[in-house]
């Protein structure tokens, strides 16, 4: 078998991917300001052309205009549907259409790597608000993209997946092990390097340095890490997207108690977190293609 690529050698592929969501950390400057106005809002929207076509098919959806006449230009659409729904719109399309690319590795279905991002986003959003210790819009994105690097490891790394199975199979380690142990890097490490390089804001870089949390992560990213890792413990319970891996993760069980985030309290988060993401994936929740 040839060496595998480099990290560097992955990371620089996957920034050549089309589609790739840059756009977000702008959207978050915008929304993170206080005094953001509609205005600044709708200039970084109408950046994408397909971004602006979903807002205002969203608009006009029926869950939306309940009998309102039809919207028909953005600043309309964004008063509409109000900032917060923008902003899961607006982050959900700019990372799906990346996660959306066709390529095997960790035996996804059609959409599937896109599906489960998307219940960890809502659950971890779902969590903020109830605890009130991140802030909810961060803790969104932030479950979007905590495993971004899946997809240029499969992308640069896909002949390499059989000795990564064969590792996890006879060693019982996780997943993220297996693929250190044969490519010298894994793809939490490789994801947090892509948002490094997109520009994310620190505290979601951290995902890709912190993966699975512990105790020791500096004070300023604890919080958001802990919220991401009760959130993917809650969409791997539902199963939605679940890939060959999903199981197969260090489940930091204390931290999360410590916390407050017992298994009760995550059990009973899934009705709400799998309403959340109906709204936004309607008939596509549990399969099928997907696109934004």
């Amino acid at each position: 078998m040839t060496p595998a690529p480099t990290f560097a050698e992955v990371c620089e592929k996957a920034t050549r991917l089309p589609c790739s969501p840059a756009l977000l950390p702008r959207l978050i400057a915008v929304l993170e300001k206080e005094d953001s106005s509609i205005d600044e809002l709708e200039a970084v929207i109408r950046v994408d052309t397909v971004l602006a076509s979903s807002t205002l098919r969203l608009a006009n959806s029926a869950y939306f205009s309940a009998g309102s006449s039809q919207v028909e230009n953005l600043s309309e659409a964004i008063m509409r549907l109000g900032q917060r729904e923008v902003y899961r719109l607006a982050a959900l399309s700019l990372a799906s259409r990346w996660m959306t690319q066709k390529i095997d590795g960790y035996r996804w279905e059609a959409g599937d790597f896109c599906r489960l991002s998307l219940m960890v986003a809502v659950a971890a959003e779902y969590l903020a608000e109830q605890t009130n210790r991140v802030d909810s819009k961060t803790a969104y994105t932030a479950g979007l993209v905590h495993e971004v690097g899946k997809l240029a490891v499969a992308y640069s790394c896909g002949e390499f997946f059989d000795a990564i199975r064969t590792v996890q199979t006879t060693t019982g380690c996780t997943w993220l092990n297996a693929e250190k142990e044969v490519l010298g890097y894994n793809n939490s490490e490789v994801g947090g390097e892509l948002l490094k390089r997109w520009k994310f804001p620190p505290s979601l870089v951290a995902l890709g340095t912190y993966n699975p949390p512990t105790a020791t992560a500096p004070a300023d990213v604890l919080p958001l890490l802990v919220h991401v890792h009760a959130a993917k413990y809650i969409a791997v319970t539902i199963g939605v997207g679940v890939a060959e891996d999903g199981f197969l993760y260090e489940l930091n069980a204390p931290l999360l108690m410590e916390w407050g985030f017992s298994p009760n309290v995550l059990e009973a988060a899934i009705p709400e977190v799998i309403t959340r993401a109906s709204k936004l994936l309607q008939e596509k929740l549990s399969h099928g293609s997907l696109s934004f």
